[in-house]
């Protein structure tokens, strides 16, 4: 596949919309914190799943592939946390 579309497809489902983002479980519980932070901040992203590394890598992995043209298949992504911290997903695991 062309490199462009691929990066066009994970600029628009993932680094346009998590990048610099906090990350938070919607929740009833998390509502008022969510009121305060949103008053303070501009990007909030709220999920329905803990925003681990793990669990954000299979969020990301669906964005991607349900984006991607026929006949291509997403195989793994890799997502750090830091210089050194990271977290893989491998379609083959995943099946």
């Amino acid at each position: 596949m062309d490199f462009g579309v691929l990066k066009r497809i994970v600029n628009d489902e993932i680094v346009s919309r998590f990048d610099h983002a906090l990350v938070l479980k919607a929740s009833e519980a998390g509502e008022e914190l969510y009121k305060v932070l949103s008053a303070r901040f501009g990007n909030i992203i709220r999920v329905d799943y803990q925003p681990t590394c793990e669990n954000m890598l299979t969020d990301f992995a669906a964005r991607i592939a349900a984006r991607l043209p026929e006949g291509v298949r997403l195989h793994a992504l890799r997502l750090h946390e830091t210089a050194t911290s990271f977290a893989e997903w491998f379609a083959d695991d995943n099946a």
